[in-house]
């Protein structure tokens, strides 16, 4: 599994990569994608949606289940990927560029985890 150093993670199997204090791109983990198996559809919020921290915010379909992605911040949606309902797979292929959101006016995270911790924290399930 591949876990970036310089992103943030969540227990719920999200990333979060800070643009700067107010500001994050958000997606799902190599652990997630690779838990889901092949994900066909990406169902996206739309630009200016509120995120709520702990609220789900997206779902995304695999040939498994449906599974909601769940906002790791409170903030204000301010672009959507359109590229993943045009290519689902790119959420296997490459997670950590296959973003979902961008949030901006953030004032709420959730108890976010380094890339260490979340590693120790995978393989303790």
């Amino acid at each position: 599994m591949n876990f970036p150093e310089e992103l943030k993670y969540t227990k719920t199997h999200e990333w979060v990569r800070f643009e700067d204090e107010t500001t994050a791109y958000i997606g799902i983990t190599d652990y997630a994608q690779d838990q889901l198996g092949d994900l066909v559809f990406a169902n996206l919020p739309e630009a200016g949606d509120d995120v709520v921290c702990g609220d789900p915010f997206a779902d995304v379909e695999s040939v498994k289940a449906v599974s909601d992605v769940i906002s790791p911040v409170t903030g204000v949606v301010e672009e959507v990927n359109e590229e993943l309902a045009d290519e689902p797979a790119l959420m296997n292929e490459s997670p950590y560029e296959a973003w979902f959101v961008k949030v901006k006016d953030i004032t709420e995270t959730d108890d976010l985890m380094s890339a260490d911790e979340y590693n120790a924290y995978v393989n303790s399930l």
